[in-house]
């Protein structure tokens, strides 16, 4: 039987605890899925663009742009978190050049999967030696699911796809650090979604200054003018796969929530070969399903 949501009070703050227990409510089930294929598909979207760097940069001014409505009714983030944010921005930026750059030296089937999958396992391998949590039986099976998910993919793409692997992991790291770091910023700012709307400003002025420098702003204009359809919706993809997750932690375990938003991995092999048309491959199928098992055992592990 679940229990139902909560106020508790820590050192006289109210804080809102979401309630517990198994089984998902379908609408929130239905909902998290449906945030998992928005954020495959963001990923597809960057892929199947003609200048993956800008359109990446143009998916990052997307979800800036949509978090303008909510921004005058949040408050500003701690001055504490301030630092974070800096840092998460200099880490996005990397995060959406890498993107950028593994989707140009391979199919998504082969990139999304090591990104996706590779997080988590750095993150829980992080935690252990850095904060000194002891890892369960079931994150240990988790991690081993992923490494034979990564190395699995190593073998199909040894011969064509070593500089698309090569960056995916670099990004696994990005994608691992950020997530530190917005962790302890979040906590500190005294409000996640304020955090998370603030921080979706940065990123785009570092990327789409720095496509200026380079190329001469009249070409990303250019660019932004033909296709701000495709940020918008990038962007909306974006912001609203995290703003699911973020409504669904209320109505269900957080560590379920994050478990399930790990389907995106099966989302990005199924839009791979149906929509993208890459050539799929026994291996790829095997990889995909055993880093998305692994992701869910790291997840569920504390559910």
């Amino acid at each position: 039987m679940r229990s139902p949501p909560r106020l508790a009070t820590t050192d006289g703050r109210f804080r809102f605890v979401p309630p517990s227990g198994l089984p998902v409510p379908l609408d929130v089930l239905l909902f998290v899925l449906f945030g998992a294929l928005l954020h495959a598909g963001w990923n597809a979207m960057v892929k199947a663009g003609t200048d993956k760097s800008l359109d990446a940069a143009m998916i990052a001014l997307g979800a800036a742009v949509i978090a303008w409505p909510f921004l005058p009714f949040m408050p500003l983030p701690d001055a504490r978190a301030v630092p974070f944010l800096l840092a998460s921005a200099l880490l996005q930026f990397g995060y959406f050049h890498l993107v950028a750059a593994a989707y140009t030296a391979g199919d998504i089937g082969l990139v999304y999967p090591l990104m996706r999958g590779g997080a988590p396992l750095l993150v829980a391998a992080a935690s252990s030696m850095i904060v000194g949590e002891t890892l369960t039986r079931g994150a240990t099976l988790g991690i081993l699911a992923i490494s034979a998910g990564i190395f699995t993919l190593a073998f199909e793409g040894r011969s064509s796809g070593r500089r698309a692997l090569t960056l995916a992991l670099i990004n696994a790291v990005f994608i691992a650090a950020y997530t530190f770091v917005d962790g302890l910023g979040a906590r500190l700012s005294g409000n996640a979604i304020a955090y998370t709307l603030w921080m979706a400003q940065l990123p785009p002025v570092l990327l789409l200054g720095w496509a200026m420098f380079r190329r001469g702003a009249p070409p990303v204009i250019g660019h932004i003018r033909r296709n701000a359809w495709r940020g918008l919706v990038g962007g909306a993809g974006s912001i609203g796969s995290y703003g699911i997750a973020l409504w669904a932690m209320t109505r269900a375990p957080v560590a379920t929530v994050a478990a399930l938003r790990e389907t995106s991995i099966l989302f990005a092999i199924v839009i791979s070969v149906t929509v993208l048309k890459e050539r799929i491959s026994p291996f790829r199928i095997a990889a995909g399903c055993l880093i998305a098992l692994g992701a869910l055992m790291l997840k569920l592990v504390d559910a």
